[in-house]
Protein backbone atom coordinates (compact mmCIF):
# COMPACT_ATOMS: atom_id res chain seq x y z
CA UNK A 1 0.00 0.00 0.00
CA UNK A 2 0.80 3.37 -1.08
CA UNK A 3 1.48 4.87 2.97
CA UNK A 4 1.25 8.32 1.27
CA UNK A 5 -2.30 7.73 0.64
CA UNK A 6 -2.96 8.00 4.79
CA UNK A 7 -1.72 9.53 7.69
CA UNK A 8 -1.09 7.93 11.01
CA UNK A 9 -1.27 9.94 14.28
CA UNK A 10 -1.13 10.14 17.72
CA UNK A 11 -2.93 13.20 18.89
CA UNK A 12 -6.29 11.78 21.16
CA UNK A 13 -7.68 14.99 19.85
CA UNK A 14 -8.28 14.18 16.04
CA UNK A 15 -10.09 11.06 17.13
CA UNK A 16 -13.54 11.40 15.81
CA UNK A 17 -15.26 9.07 18.56
CA UNK A 18 -18.58 8.47 16.32
CA UNK A 19 -16.13 7.62 13.83
CA UNK A 20 -14.25 5.17 16.21
CA UNK A 21 -17.88 3.87 16.98
CA UNK A 22 -18.76 3.24 13.39
CA UNK A 23 -15.67 1.79 12.90
CA UNK A 24 -15.95 -0.60 15.97
CA UNK A 25 -19.57 -1.61 14.84
CA UNK A 26 -17.98 -2.38 11.23
CA UNK A 27 -14.70 -4.25 11.94
CA UNK A 28 -14.17 -5.48 15.72
CA UNK A 29 -17.22 -7.78 17.02
CA UNK A 30 -15.70 -7.64 20.54
CA UNK A 31 -16.15 -3.70 20.30
CA UNK A 32 -19.65 -3.38 19.37
CA UNK A 33 -22.12 -1.16 21.01
CA UNK A 34 -18.94 0.53 23.20
CA UNK A 35 -20.88 4.17 24.35
CA UNK A 36 -18.98 7.34 23.11
CA UNK A 37 -18.09 8.10 27.22
CA UNK A 38 -17.24 4.85 27.62
CA UNK A 39 -14.40 5.35 24.49
CA UNK A 40 -13.92 8.78 25.71
CA UNK A 41 -12.91 7.47 29.01
CA UNK A 42 -10.47 4.59 27.57
CA UNK A 43 -9.31 6.74 25.01
CA UNK A 44 -8.00 9.32 28.09
CA UNK A 45 -6.27 6.56 29.75
CA UNK A 46 -4.74 4.81 27.07
CA UNK A 47 -0.98 6.04 26.05
CA UNK A 48 -0.56 5.99 23.03
CA UNK A 49 -3.24 6.19 21.06
CA UNK A 50 -2.52 5.58 17.03
CA UNK A 51 -5.63 6.10 14.38
CA UNK A 52 -5.16 6.30 10.91
CA UNK A 53 -7.06 8.15 8.18
CA UNK A 54 -7.70 7.96 5.28
CA UNK A 55 -8.57 12.30 4.18
CA UNK A 56 -11.10 12.47 6.83
CA UNK A 57 -12.29 8.86 7.36
CA UNK A 58 -11.11 6.98 10.21
CA UNK A 59 -9.98 3.60 9.02
CA UNK A 60 -7.11 2.35 11.35
CA UNK A 61 -7.43 2.45 15.65
CA UNK A 62 -5.46 1.29 18.20
CA UNK A 63 -4.02 1.86 21.55
CA UNK A 64 -2.31 0.73 24.62
CA UNK A 65 -1.45 1.35 28.28
CA UNK A 66 1.92 0.96 30.11
CA UNK A 67 3.87 1.60 32.99
CA UNK A 68 6.25 2.94 30.15
CA UNK A 69 8.90 0.57 31.26
CA UNK A 70 7.90 -3.13 32.42
CA UNK A 71 4.40 -3.76 31.52
CA UNK A 72 2.17 -2.91 28.73
CA UNK A 73 -0.86 -3.72 27.30
CA UNK A 74 -2.09 -2.85 23.68
CA UNK A 75 -5.69 -2.68 23.30
CA UNK A 76 -8.79 -2.00 20.16
CA UNK A 77 -6.06 -3.00 16.97
CA UNK A 78 -9.07 -2.29 14.27
CA UNK A 79 -8.62 -1.99 10.73
CA UNK A 80 -11.38 -1.04 8.14
CA UNK A 81 -12.40 -3.98 6.30
CA UNK A 82 -11.95 -2.27 3.10
CA UNK A 83 -8.30 -1.73 4.04
CA UNK A 84 -7.34 -5.07 5.62
CA UNK A 85 -4.58 -7.51 3.60
CA UNK A 86 -3.06 -4.15 2.85
CA UNK A 87 0.12 -3.81 5.54
CA UNK A 88 -2.04 -0.89 7.33
CA UNK A 89 -2.69 -3.70 10.41
CA UNK A 90 1.11 -4.60 11.06
CA UNK A 91 2.29 -0.64 10.76
CA UNK A 92 -0.30 0.32 12.91
CA UNK A 93 0.99 -2.29 15.53
CA UNK A 94 4.68 -1.38 15.19
CA UNK A 95 3.54 2.50 15.66
CA UNK A 96 2.12 1.87 18.62
CA UNK A 97 5.36 -0.54 19.55
CA UNK A 98 7.77 1.90 18.69
CA UNK A 99 6.09 5.06 20.35
CA UNK A 100 8.52 6.64 22.83
CA UNK A 101 6.21 5.69 25.79
CA UNK A 102 6.55 2.17 24.53
CA UNK A 103 9.57 1.93 22.58
CA UNK A 104 11.39 0.64 26.46
CA UNK A 105 9.18 -1.78 27.89
CA UNK A 106 9.80 -4.94 28.56
CA UNK A 107 6.69 -7.01 27.95
CA UNK A 108 3.62 -5.81 26.01
CA UNK A 109 0.45 -7.91 25.76
CA UNK A 110 -2.07 -8.25 23.97
CA UNK A 111 -5.44 -10.22 23.67
CA UNK A 112 -6.88 -11.87 20.51
CA UNK A 113 -9.52 -14.48 19.68
CA UNK A 114 -8.88 -15.13 16.31
CA UNK A 115 -6.01 -13.13 15.18
CA UNK A 116 -2.72 -15.27 16.51
CA UNK A 117 -1.68 -15.53 13.33
CA UNK A 118 -1.20 -11.73 12.53
CA UNK A 119 0.14 -11.33 15.99
CA UNK A 120 2.93 -13.75 15.30
CA UNK A 121 4.50 -12.77 11.96
CA UNK A 122 4.83 -9.33 13.73
CA UNK A 123 7.03 -11.53 16.70
CA UNK A 124 4.17 -11.55 19.50
CA UNK A 125 3.92 -15.40 21.15
CA UNK A 126 1.64 -17.48 22.85
CA UNK A 127 1.70 -17.19 26.22
CA UNK A 128 -0.58 -19.74 27.94
CA UNK A 129 0.15 -19.54 31.37
CA UNK A 130 0.38 -16.09 33.12
CA UNK A 131 -3.00 -14.34 31.74
CA UNK A 132 -5.73 -14.40 33.95
CA UNK A 133 -8.79 -12.15 34.37
CA UNK A 134 -11.63 -10.83 37.18
CA UNK A 135 -14.49 -9.92 35.67
CA UNK A 136 -15.97 -6.15 37.16
CA UNK A 137 -18.63 -7.77 39.19
CA UNK A 138 -20.79 -6.07 41.36
CA UNK A 139 -21.83 -9.24 43.63
CA UNK A 140 -17.66 -10.28 44.05
CA UNK A 141 -17.79 -9.59 48.03
CA UNK A 142 -14.83 -8.22 48.31
CA UNK A 143 -13.31 -6.60 51.40
CA UNK A 144 -13.55 -3.22 52.28
CA UNK A 145 -10.46 -1.50 52.30
CA UNK A 146 -8.79 -0.78 55.49
CA UNK A 147 -6.65 1.82 54.22
CA UNK A 148 -7.70 5.41 53.62
CA UNK A 149 -6.70 6.81 50.26
CA UNK A 150 -6.18 10.69 49.33
CA UNK A 151 -6.80 11.88 46.12
CA UNK A 152 -3.96 12.75 43.98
Amino acid sequence: MNYAEVQFSDRKSEIDLYQLQELFNIAAFWAKKRSIEDMEIAITNSQPVISIRNQERLIGFARATSDGIYRATIWDVVIHPDYRGTGLGSKLVETVLSHPHMHRVERVYLMTTHQQGFYKKIGFQSNCSTTMVLYNQPNLNLPTPEIQLQES
